[in-house]
């Protein structure tokens, strides 16, 4: 198919590569959250078939789509390029836009493409748009391609641990899920999940006790890997702030707390339900009011919106006992949230950090679900060793899921070799050659396949993945596109 000769809507209109941006604009309107990916993969198997690619799906749900080499290029070896087909779908509470639904309205900001009230769904649509659009254009020489798609990336890349190594024959895999334009990715971070269940005793709310509630929100969240040097606020950890010294001040009876609503991205909101005796409701709210003020200060160049705040709430029958509501808000103490290690391989690199991601209440039991992330899997015991101490001196217990191992770095690659000639003759430059304190699916691919992987990520500039204020560089989408192409027709070439 000639890109020259689709369409699409004036948002986008004269942007390039043209093919590429209708495949995006496409993705836009098809529901793809996590675990519930089906009208995306239906779209997939449509595209597949109109094109004549066989596709072959396993029972994780993940995809891949065989398309053969174009003339010339019989004899190369197969390239895998990667993607993931699902996305975090957060929004702003007022918008009338949900991605869950459908609903992503693109705005054109200058030079960024964002959407209105919501994430926008380049994490990981570019890489899923790009696959399509280039063995769409048959005037791109390539081998072999097998376009691999999974899902349910963004829950702990549940899709690539339940991949069935044997649909995949290459032994050369691109993943476009990086996030940084000028930049080859060669590793990237384990992670493992952490919740923190606490089941303490209730009681009813005491007679003419108020109930109020207490919010945070206005912080900028973001992607708690590759967004966790940047200090923003966590709404759960600064909640807890704002009710410990409350509590000091007017204790009061914790009815429920709350926040969080995907395990990787920092949380922009939170709230708590508190039963507050009639007689130290004023001091309650001064007390939030002067936390309130300290927060804002602490954060007034990282998240210069955020806020604590208190309002009303519906009546409360029960509540947590005055100890109990104290170890709760100890435990959320004593979590820790933030960077832990920098990477003594690349300079500026977090190599481990964790995340308190969510928080629940469910009758008498407070969950806090945390994400840890590092480089360096000899480092991830002691997070856990500190998590699992919080969890038991709140009389509580912790349970662990790991999830996958690190992705060490190949310098001596073939296809990092090819990648940095291609750049440099694109761009006039050398690229950057690092890591990402992230979790990509190469590391759990490459020990479902049965051979060795030569591996590669490579994206474009967006910026705020799994919020509302992500955002992609459109300058940085024709570079990515060069790239990408330039890639597959050297690796092919000189193989063929």
């Amino acid at each position: 198919m000639d890109g020259s000769a689709v369409t699409t809507s004036p948002t986008l209109a004269g942007l390039e590569p043209t093919a590429f941006w209708r495949q995006f604009e496409t993705l836009t309107t098809i529901p793809r959250p996590s675990r519930n990916e089906e009208p995306v993969i239906e779209h997939v198997r449509a595209w597949a078939a109109e094109h004549g690619f066989e596709l072959e799906q396993d029972s994780g749900r993940n995809l891949v789509v065989r398309v053969p080499a174009t003339a010339g290029r019989e004899a190369a070896p197969t390239v895998v390029l990667q993607g993931h087909l699902d996305m975090v779908c957060e929004r702003d509470p007022a918008s009338p836009n949900d991605p869950a639904e459908g609903r992503i309205a693109l705005v054109r900001d200058g030079e960024w493409l964002k959407a209105d009230g919501t994430t926008l769904g380049a994490d990981d649509g570019v890489a899923i748009a790009a696959m399509m659009a280039l063995v769409e254009d048959g005037s791109i020489p390539h081998g072999p391609l097998e376009l691999l798609m999974t899902v349910a990336e963004e829950v702990g890349l549940e899709g690539a641990n339940a991949l069935d190594g044997s649909l995949v024959t290459g032994a050369t895999l691109i993943n476009l899920d990086s996030e940084e334009d000028g930049v080859l990715t060669v590793g990237c971070a384990g992670s493992t999940d952490t919740w923190i269940r606490v089941d303490a005793e209730r009681e009813a709310c005491s007679e003419g006790a108020v109930t109020l509630s207490v919010t945070c929100a206005g912080g900028l969240g973001g992607h708690s890997g590759s967004g966790i040097h940047l200090g923003h606020a966590n709404a759960i950890k600064a909640l807890g702030r704002a009710l410990r010294e409350a509590h000091a001040a007017a204790p009061f009876r914790l009815v429920s707390l709350a926040g969080g609503k995907s395990r990787n991205a920092i949380p922009r909101d939170a709230a708590a339900v508190c039963s507050v005796a009639a007689d130290r409701a004023a001091a309650f709210r001064s007390a939030v009011e002067a936390a309130n003020a300290v927060i804002r200060d602490a954060y007034a160049k990282t998240d210069p919106g955020v806020s604590v705040s208190v309002g009303s709430a519906d009546a409360a029958t029960d509540a947590w006992t005055d100890e109990a509501t104290a170890r709760l808000l100890d435990v959320v103490a004593l979590v820790p949230t933030g960077p832990l290690a920098l990477s003594p391989d690349f300079d500026g690199l977090i190599e481990t950090s964790t995340s308190l991601g969510e928080a629940a209440t469910d009758g008498g039991t407070l969950t806090l679900h945390s994400l840890s992330r590092s480089s360096n899997d000899s480092a991830m015991p002691e997070v856990i060793a500190t998590l699992a101490a919080a969890a038991r001196l709140a009389g509580g217990t912790l349970e662990v899921k790991h999830n996958y191992h690190g992705w060490r770095p190949d310098l001596d690659s073939p296809l990092l070799g090819v990648a940095k000639t291609v750049y440099e003759r694109l761009f006039g430059e050398a690229p950057t050659i690092t890591g990402v304190h992230a979790g990509l699916e190469t590391a759990v691919i490459a020990t479902k396949v049965p051979r060795h992987l030569d591996t590669l990520a490579l994206g474009l500039q967006i910026e705020a993945p799994h919020s509302p204020d992500e955002r992609v560089s459109i300058p940085t989408v024709e570079r990515f596109w060069k790239l990408l192409v330039g890639v597959v027709d050297e690796y092919s070439a000189e193989r063929s």
